[in-house]
């Protein structure tokens, strides 16, 4: 599964939601209206997910798929160099 795919099923089910409603652009708060709580279950859910740890740095510029997908990314590119 790409990450992508994996990052959308995450926050599809946390969230409740029909995968026709979370386009990859879309602001998760302002968008499709997560709320704090949300977005703190949804980090731990990736960082289970794929086995990353999530700074506080990195979490604050989480407003999309598509930038939710660029630090896991950049996480597990930094894991495999290691």
């Amino acid at each position: 599964m790409e990450v992508k795919d994996k990052i959308r099923e995450t926050i599809i089910n946390l969230l409740k939601l029909k995968p026709q409603e979370l386009k990859d652009n879309e602001k998760l708060c302002d968008g499709i209206g997560a709320d704090s709580t949300e977005l703190v279950e949804l980090v731990i859910a990736l960082e289970k997910a794929f086995g990353v740890k999530l700074t506080a740095k990195e979490i604050t510029k989480f407003c999309s798929v598509n930038d939710i997908e660029k630090t896991i990314q950049s996480k597990l590119s930094q894991t495999v160099l290691k």
